[in-house]
């Protein structure tokens, strides 16, 4: 196992017209040498990528993977995976970019991962729920799609649908990412079920969620009509 001092570091930072959030979003992540950022830009209209490639002038390792279109989150993350995988970056880790996590937490993943923890998801329910803004059906969304996800695959998370998470690489490279089908947040069900399924060691630790301040929610009624549909079949695709 790698020492936390020699691991190289990807943080894979899908965007779409964020450019008011990620001034605040790099300023708060944690000084390392050997940390790194990747954004997916998905051609956002609101000068995104300019600004990206205006830091990647200032600050060094910063990467800009652009795309043609609005290709959703899930496909982000598994051209992130495939860009860090080829790279050789020891921990993988995925974040919004709209401050909703912290990405003052991203310490504690390391550790838990240095810990044996093949795949670390940060939770919103871990010892009490820690989310705030949020109205209460999107809360009562969030906990039924938890219950949900937990009765028809055994996935032993509080969390499952967590979008904050760091992956070692030993356990992103054992993904058949050529299979991964979902694009919303099933996306983070089907990945954490996978890696569940073929026995590495899953692992949560306790975050502070906060609803967006700036930009447009990402979410509608396909994202959650896809999970309905995709964990029933998690069982036998598995």
């Amino acid at each position: 196992m790698n020492s936390g001092t020699s691991q190289r570091i990807l943080l894979v930072i899908p965007t779409y017209n964020e450019r008011e959030n990620l001034p605040r979003l790099v300023e708060r992540i944690p000084p390392a040498p050997a940390t790194d950022l990747l954004f997916v830009d998905d051609r956002s209209s609101d000068g995104t990528a300019e600004w990206i490639r205006e830091l990647q002038v200032r600050r060094p390792g910063t990467h800009l993977l652009e795309r043609p279109g609005k290709m959703g989150l899930g496909t982000a993350y598994v051209a992130g995976f495939a860009w860090a995988l080829e790279r050789g970056y020891d921990l993988v880790f995925e974040m919004d970019a709209d401050l909703s996590h912290d990405p003052s937490e991203i310490p504690n993943f390391v550790r838990r991962a240095n810990n044996g923890a093949d795949l670390v998801v940060g939770s919103r329910y871990l010892d009490g729920i820690r989310i705030i803004n949020w109205p209460l059906r999107r809360l009562f969304l969030s906990r039924f799609a938890s219950a949900y996800t937990r009765f028809w695959t055994g996935l032993p998370l509080t969390d499952p649908t967590s979008g904050f998470k760091c992956f070692r690489r030993e356990a992103l490279a054992a993904l058949d990412l050529s299979r991964i089908r979902s694009n919303g947040y099933a996306f983070q069900i089907e990945v954490s079920y996978y890696l569940w399924k073929k026995g590495f060691h899953l692992a949560e630790v306790p975050i502070v969620f906060t609803d967006r301040h700036q930009g447009v929610s990402k979410m509608d009624p396909r994202i959650v009509r896809e999970a309905a549909f995709l964990v029933p079949m998690l069982r036998w695709r598995s």
